[in-house]
């Protein structure tokens, strides 16, 4: 229709928190917080979900009368999936591919902080002591990566590249992957965390992953192995995890995600042994905010031009299929 602009609401967790870069699109923007997005998503036929951890979509799916495609800018969907949303015909697409790269080497980097016993490092030099002691190569340790997709394929290029041997855990199984060699069943994954030094966590949130680490996984790991949690936090029972790092069950943990967040200060997991908690920013590089709106405005024009959009979520299934 000649001189018809599509309206996409916008949701951002502050009004002065708005994406970039965003002007030359033939879009009508409403910009709204979780209180205004009833009036802003009705009549709206895009939603660009900024405030990626809101959970505010369901309780306006009444008053979204004319929409068509939801995009949020992150790459799981976990918060933004609900019964009627997928039964729906709207198109949801995600972030896939802006974060691949950076989770990749916060994983590296746990994988060697850890190696090389950091915590430790960090303590004797807060009380000022000296003391020499060894620590463990990376080169030739295993680790087992949860999650096939395009994340989990890039940690296991960049731990392959530093000289560990990894396998990946996935729905499919396979034994020639080109990313992983052999990919055993992840609904199997406590007959297989025994082989890894480094149990890494980076597949979606679904029904099939939820509380996929528990107290069977834990006791099936290596006294002194490393659990990374880069995916979402409800995959580890962390009542279980507690448990096991109090014991000395495992070796440690690092750990960006949590049941709840942010972290409550009273929580039991500050203070146990051999943990390192960062506040889910395992991803978030200098720059990532305008490689997310460039990603949605590539997606934009697409969807003015009637073309394909990137990035389709399968709804049923939680993520972009291909992997797992």
């Amino acid at each position: 229709m000649p001189g018809f602009r599509p309206v996409v609401a916008v949701l951002c967790a502050k009004p002065d928190d708005r994406p970039p870069g965003l002007d030359d699109l033939p879009v009508d923007f409403r910009f709204c917080d979780a209180d205004g997005l009833a009036d802003a998503v009705r009549g709206a036929q895009g939603l660009l979900l900024w405030d990626f951890f809101s959970t505010a979509v369901r309780d306006v799916w009444n008053d979204a009368d004319a929409l068509e495609w939801i995009h949020i800018t992150a790459a799981g969907v976990d918060t933004l999936l609900f019964d009627e949303l997928r039964d729906s015909a709207v198109v949801v697409t995600n972030a896939r591919g802006v974060f691949d790269r950076p989770l990749a080497e916060f994983v590296l980097g746990a994988v060697i902080a850890h190696a090389k016993d950091s915590r430790t490092s960090f303590a004797l030099q807060a009380r000022h002591e000296w003391r020499h002691r060894e620590t463990r190569s990376i080169t030739g340790a295993t680790a087992l990566v949860v999650g096939t997709g395009g994340i989990g394929r890039e940690i296991a290029t960049l731990l392959r590249a530093a000289g560990l041997h990894v396998r990946g855990a996935g729905r499919r199984t396979a034994t020639d992957d080109p990313d992983f060699g052999e990919i055993v069943s992840s609904a199997e994954l406590s007959t297989h965390a025994g082989w890894a030094d480094h149990l890494i966590l980076a597949a979606p949130l679904t029904d099939a992953t939820r509380g996929l680490v528990d107290a069977t996984v834990l006791a099936a790991m290596k006294p002194d192995a490393h659990l990374v949690n880069i995916a979402r936090g409800p995959m580890v029972d962390e009542a279980a995890l507690l448990d096991a790092l109090i014991t000395h069950q495992i070796g440690g943990a690092t750990l960006d995600v949590f049941d709840t967040e942010p972290l409550p200060p009273e929580h039991p997991l500050w203070e146990a042994p051999n943990v390192t908690i960062t506040a889910h920013m395992s991803a978030d590089v200098v720059g990532w905010r305008d490689e997310l709106a460039a990603q949605f405005a590539a997606n934009a024009r697409r969807w003015l031009a009637g073309e394909d959009l990137h990035n389709v979520v399968d709804k049923k299934l939680g993520y972009i299929p291909g992997g797992q």
